[in-house]
């Protein structure tokens, strides 16, 4: 997969994109990322690319004309770019659905806000998703950008040591994920619940999908609720 990113702070990525999951699947060609300075498309000697708002407000906004400028020289024609997805306190949250599906396509385009956000016109014209990581505010996308990245690389083919792991993990189902343990069996007075000592593949199994169920019944009881509805 490719990813563009386009952001004020290109630096941001530098270590992220190096380390653990991330670093091994641009390694081993499975992820290309290519972060890009939206200065870059600024056209004066400043390198402006924010403005004050029109109608008066607090901070800036930042302009229309550089990404605009920068989608035509990355893939030649407005139309011709990849699947485009702003970072955005108002987009939609980031569930693992639409994880899945992100995960589905050749490349995205990343845009990164800060400031009071992006001109609108860039949201109505360029973005094909908006995206948020939650319901709070952070100072840009930058992070949010790198959420994204990680939770679809980890649904790449190939990058996942055991391909299972996708699978049989929290939201994959719209459950939260049974209780791990490993060594040692017993650690100061806590034992390792004997079902899982105990071989029996099936019991294994029952016990953990009761203890998924138990989990996100008691700690999200909206996931729960769309699970008994088929919703998921």
């Amino acid at each position: 997969m490719r990813v563009d990113v386009l952001t004020l702070f290109p630096e941001f990525f530098t270590g992220p994109l190096q380390a653990s999951l991330l670093g091994r699947a641009r390694g081993g060609g499975l992820l290309d990322v290519a972060v890009h300075d939206l200065r870059d498309w600024a056209t004066d000697r400043h390198r402006t690319v924010d403005d004050v708002p029109f109608g008066g407000g607090a901070g800036m906004v930042l302009k229309v004309e550089p990404f605009f400028a920068a989608v035509e020289a990355l893939f030649g024609t407005v139309e011709a770019r990849p699947r485009t997805v702003v970072l955005t306190p108002r987009g939609q949250p980031l569930r693992q659905e639409l994880v899945r599906t992100l995960s589905t396509q050749p490349a995205l385009l990343l845009l990164c806000g800060r400031y009071e956000g992006i001109d609108e016109r860039v949201h109505t014209a360029l973005a094909h998703d908006e995206i948020s990581i939650g319901d709070y505010v952070l100072a840009g996308g930058e992070v949010a950008a790198c959420v994204v990245i990680e939770a679809v690389t980890r649904l790449l083919p190939g990058v996942m040591g055991n391909e299972d792991s996708a699978s049989d993990e929290s939201f994959s189902r719209a459950l939260l994920e049974y209780p791990q343990y490993t060594r040692p069996a017993e650690f100061r007075g806590m034992r390792v619940p004997e079902v899982l000592r105990s071989g029996d593949h099936q019991k294994v199994a029952d016990w953990r999908h009761a203890q998924a169920l138990a989990r996100t019944r008691a700690f999200r009881p909206d996931l729960y609720e769309r699970w008994q509805s088929g919703d998921a």
